[in-house]
């Protein structure tokens, strides 16, 4: 004992030679008898404490085997060595760390007691900044889980789990396959009985989840495990094929999705392979080249480190070009009929041809073989789809292993036909047999509509040799499909419609033979058995207009128009919701919904307006919206359906516009009618439609103006909305600007592409805002900015090509020109000119690279702007200089130091103390700060969050409790900042600071009849805003609030109610005022101030 005394206590090494290897005499003497041990354990917890790093290593690394060894109970017997080892997890440095995190691998399978206390420091050292102290959390857990599951709790896996996102690849990947390890093992092989496969089934959606990742690494990576570990490609077809079917079936919907884009991803890439194929195959020219280019860059895209990827995709194409067997192996392993089997002799003989034996690492191989797993078809051919049908007649029989496999039997068979649903999207050919399609007449004559449906989607994407090869199977089919188009669901009649117009050949007569019987029994007094029969009309008239264009005008003028849509046959239930579920929708506004969906369906399929019905249709629609929904203006109509049809109204509109003929002779005033609905009272309005448009946009589908609608979302009261809108528009202009760059030819077109052209439609959108009253008012400027940088913001990112320069040219050169919709009224252009400038102001804040030289002359659409006259100069500023400072700052432009003492006494009676809110007297935000982005997104968000709070979504007379809050210790600078703020606002002064509340829950979506519970002390609260839009601020007088408060705006949309709590008046409040305005207080005499405030 003297010894180590010694040597760890006093540091003496020159006591013996042991000295050096005293730690492995402590681990042996602990061997023969932990006993022995006692008094020397004290000097290692001494040790553990000192300020060497690599001495508390050594320490370290010694107790990990005593506490880790098999037998050992030194946990137990010194809890306090225990404890100050455990300390070490948290160690200071890197490498006794990582030893702690190591030892707790040998601890949690030696000893499983222990886990809890280990728990806790591990999930501190999962989230370590040390990127290696992380993977070997990871390491360590799964090495124990792989073990016995039951060594580690759900806590454990959690943190594992979260390292799925982690933002190291290395740290991600270790945790994806750690995860994958642990299916396969527990869940798929079921080696620890169905307790331990329950404990990690969630294991399959959270990998899945991971497709969702931006990083092309995580999409392969989990493209790769689905193929090895959820439903490995090695077994035979009918074991693989039950392994999928049970696995979609046990699928949360998000998982779902995500495999179902996980197969639409290879299927693309698939075709781009096929379509480079294609090129090879065509004589060398400059246009083939290009296009072969193009080609290769996009395939690049879908390989991990896109940058490399080019130069290896490129070498790859020149060995294409030369080898021919190489062309010919590609080609059938890209085949629609290559087989599974077929497909692994190709990816091993194309590998075995590019394979050079000189260099072991060859990283163009490893490329090429990532390529290749991404387009072999390993798990779906026909033998597969075959073994598919056969298990899901099995749960249509009874005779399925469905509850074994933890799946009821509709369960199984409704995932089932969605299974086959999406794989006959990307494998239609495997499906062509007769076997096959006897199994999906069978779902047809089942009771469940949702399999009925997938069954004909089925038969429409795969049936196209039908007719030909299995007439047996055609004559079956066809009165089944008839019978659905006439009196099936909505949905089902859709696509009945659509299976006969792809696969038959006699599909005029087939048609008609439904159209007739249809159109002649329309009867609008019964509107439960119309809406079937308008889906299946409006759909047949699309698919055949040359047919039934002609016979479907008569149906449209004296039916759909007179006898449904201008009528009114039942009175709506008046209980103030604002939606309701699309169970409790009447029948007839259902009905009348279909109508609107047939009228454009129509209009699409005949493409051309020689009838002039596309223009009496787009007044009927700009009608419904001015009128709110209620056409008739018969007041029957109850608001929640009225939502439905303003929905309608506006999406038919959007429809329209997406086929240039209508788009053509859609007016400025319909566009703005349209993108009003975004800005609709109703949220569940706001949000499909929002929705509808940014999946058209992201499609190339609409015209670019209608991307400016997104720039109203500013005025959404909704934050969730707000961002979800911001994400739409990231969206749609990083896919417009990589169109430009991959397809050359698009250039052409830059006035329908281009991103930065949209702000002359914002602009002149804007200037048409029915908010947009009076073109000084300073609250409606306010609006006017937030919603032009809601645009901005996401556009000026980043410098492409000098664009802030561009943009800014726009709006100049707009000022030069007339408002096309109404160029002769002063009026109309002086607020096209203040936006202008209200753009200028911002943009110039925001950029100091916009006062650059243009790159080009930008064109302005005709549309909405006249030609400039010539020698015509616009350099009046419409906006005052105090009014942009108020806009980019949110506080009055400050007196100079003689004009704040100097005041007339009459001017500045004593100001009265007013109480304010905590949000106000704490601001810390700078006049300065709206220079920065991310801060004017974070006052924008206060703003708008500050406005959410007082009232709740979609009521139309919500209770709003007011109560007054005294604010103690009130910083004295700060107090006369707010005072001067409030006196200057008028009326506000005396409402200005109290505590609003929440709405209580569960009052979404209700009109209430409640009087407003008021505080003695304040005036009544005013209604919530109409339609989606912000309250504005009672600086626009009392007169006009009154008047508008019920008063209908005859644009489609109810004025906004007049709101105290403005979101201008809370910048306002939030807004530090300016040094110059301290320095003017201070350089004042202390005489002088006193007499003033007397």
């Amino acid at each position: 004992m003297y010894f180590f005394n010694q040597v760890l206590v006093l540091g003496r090494s020159s006591v013996s030679d042991l000295s050096e290897h005293v730690f492995d005499l402590i681990q042996e003497l602990f061997a023969i008898d932990p006993h022995l041990l006692l008094s020397v354990m004290p000097q290692l917890e001494f040790k553990l404490k000192s300020n060497d790093g690599e001495e508390r290593l050594a320490v370290v690394r010694l107790l990990a085997k005593l506490f880790g060894s098999k037998d050992s109970d030194l946990a137990t017997q010194n809890r306090p060595l225990w404890q100050c080892f455990l300390g070490r997890f948290n160690d200071i440095h890197v490498p006794v760390r990582l030893e702690s995190v190591k030892f707790a691998s040998h601890c949690l399978m030696n000893h499983p007691d222990l886990a809890k206390d280990l728990t806790e420091y591990l999930k501190v050292r999962s989230h370590d900044p040390e990127e290696a102290i992380r993977h070997d959390v990871i390491v360590t857990i799964i090495t124990a889980a792989k073990r016995d599951l039951a060594l580690v709790n759900d806590q454990l896996l959690g943190f594992v789990r979260e390292r799925t996102l982690d933002k190291r690849w290395r740290v991600r990947k270790e945790a994806m396959m750690g995860l994958a390890q642990l299916y396969k093992k527990y869940c798929l092989h079921g080696e620890a009985g169905k307790e331990a496969a329950e404990k990690v089934s969630w294991i399959k959606d959270k990998l899945l989840h991971i497709y969702y990742q931006n990083s092309i690494d995580d999409k392969l990576l989990v493209e790769k495990i689905f193929a090895q570990y959820l439903v490995p490609h090695n077994l035979e077809t009918e074991e693989r094929m039950k392994c999928l079917y049970y696995l979609y079936a046990s699928l949360d919907p998000n998982a779902v999705k995500a495999l179902n884009e996980m197969w639409k991803c290879q299927n693309m890439l698939r075709s781009h392979v096929r379509e480079l194929l294609d090129l090879h195959k065509q004589p060398t020219s400059e246009a083939n080249c290009s296009a072969m280019f193009g080609k290769l860059m996009t395939i690049a895209k879908n390989l991990p480190d896109p940058g490399k990827a080019q130069d290896f995709v490129k070498k790859f194409n020149q060995v294409l070009g030369d080898d021919e067997k190489l062309r010919s192996q590609l080609e059938l392993l890209i085949s629609p009929t290559c087989s599974c089997k077929q497909a692994d002799v190709c990816v091993r003989e194309i590998a075995r041809k590019l394979a050079n034996p000189k260099q072991p690492t060859n990283p163009f191989l490893e490329m090429v073989k990532f390529l290749l797993e991404r387009i072999a078809p390993v798990h779906i051919d026909s033998e597969a789809i075959s073994a598919l049908v056969k298990l899901m007649n099995k749960s249509i029989e009874g005779t399925a292993d469905d509850e074994e496999e933890g799946v009821s039997p509709d369960t199984a068979i409704r995932s089932g036909l969605e299974l086959l649903k999406v794989l006959s999207f990307t494998h239609p050919t495997s499906f062509h047999s007769a076997e096959t399609y006897e199994s999906l007449l069978q779902c047809l004559r089942m009771e469940d509509d949702k399999v009925a449906e997938a069954a004909i989607q089925i038969f429409r994407n795969t049936g196209h040799k039908i007719e030909t090869d299995l007439p047996q199977i055609r004559s079956t089919l066809i009165p089944i499909l008839h019978q659905k188009a006439k009196r099936g669901t909505p949905h089902q009649a859709k696509q009945a419609v659509h299976c006969i117009h792809a696969i038959f050949t006699n599909k005029e007569v087939q048609l008609a033979q439904i159209f007739e019987p249809l159109s002649r029994s329309l009867n609008a007094d019964v509107p439960e058995q119309l809406i079937t029969p308008l889906v299946s009309l409006g759909h047949i008239s699309m698919l055949a207009p040359d047919q039934f264009a002609s016979p479907m005008k008569s149906v449209v003028a004296n039916f759909i128009v007179k006898d449904l849509l201008m009528n009114d046959r039942s009175t709506g239930e008046k209980n103030g919701k604002l939606w309701s579920p699309d169970e409790e929708v009447s029948p007839e506004v259902l009905a009348k919904v279909q109508a609107i969906k047939l009228l454009v369906r129509w209009l699409l399929g005949m493409k051309n307006n020689q009838s002039k019905s596309a223009n009496s249709t787009l007044r009927l629609l700009s009608a419904m919206l001015v009128s709110e929904g209620d056409l008739t203006e018969q007041k029957r109509i109850s608001k929640s359906d009225m939502s439905r049809l303003r929905l309608a109204a506006g999406s038919a509109i959007m429809k329209l516009a997406q086929e240039p003929c209508y788009h053509e002779i859609i007016t400025p005033e319909q566009f703005q009618l349209c993108a009003l609905v975004i800005n609709d009272e109703c949220y569940q309005v706001r949000q499909i439609f929002a929705q509808k448009l940014h999946k058209a946009l992201v499609k190339l589908l609409l015209p670019l103006e209608y991307m400016a609608i997104f720039a109203l979302c500013a005025k959404d009261p909704v934050k969730e909305r707000r961002a979800h809108a911001r994400q739409c528009l990231l969206k749609n202009i990083s896919i417009r600007r990589e169109y430009i760059k991959q397809n050359p030819m698009a250039t052409e077109k830059l006035l329908s592409l281009l991103p930065e052209y949209v702000v002359p439609y914002m602009i002149h959108l804007l200037a048409h805002d029915p908010d947009f009253t009076r073109s000084q008012d300073v609250d409606q400027l306010r609006d006017i900015k937030e919603c032009l940088w809601f645009m901005l913001e996401v556009l000026m990112t980043k410098n492409e090509n000098n664009s802030h320069a561009f943009m800014k040219k726009m709006a100049e050169n707009i000022k030069l020109t007339k408002d096309a919709q109404s160029p002769d009224e002063s009026k109309t252009n002086e607020k096209l000119y203040t936006v202008c400038d209200v753009a200028l102001c911002v943009i110039n804040s925001k950029s100091a690279l916009c006062n650059a030289e243009s790159p080009k002359d930008p064109v302005l659409p005709m549309k909405f702007f006249t030609q400039p006259e010539k020698d015509f100069c616009n350099d009046k500023s419409y906006i005052s200089e105090e009014t942009r400072v108020l806009l980019l700052t949110g506080k009055p432009k400050p007196a100079g130091v003689l004009g704040a003492v100097n005041k007339p006494l009459s001017a500045t009676g004593r100001k009265p103390y007013v109480r304010s809110t905590g949000a106000e007297t704490g601001s810390n935000i700078n006049v300065n700060s709206e220079l920065n982005p991310s801060t004017g997104n974070r006052s924008r968000e206060q703003s708008s969050e500050a406005v959410e709070t007082g009232v709740s979504e979609n009521e139309e007379n919500p209770v709003r409790i007011i109560s007054v809050t005294p604010v103690k210790n009130i910083d004295p600078v700060k107090n006369k900042e707010i005072i001067s703020d409030q006196t200057t606002q008028g009326n506000i002064s005396s409402d200005r600071g109290k505590k609003r509340n929440v709405a209580a829950a569960g009052a979404e979506n209700i009109q209430q009849k409640t009087d407003e519970k008021v505080d003695e002390s304040g005036p009544p609260a005013p209604s919530k805003p109409r339609r989606g839009r912000r309250p504005k601020s009672e600086s626009q007088g009392n007169a006009t609030k009154n008047d508008d408060i019920n008063k209908p705006l005859g644009k489609g949309r109810k004025r906004a109610a007049v709101g105290q709590d403005s979101p201008g008046g809370l910048e306002a409040g939030n807004a530090k005022a300016p040094k110059l305005q301290d320095g003017a207080k201070k350089a004042a005499p202390a005489e002088r101030q006193i007499d003033l405030q007397r």
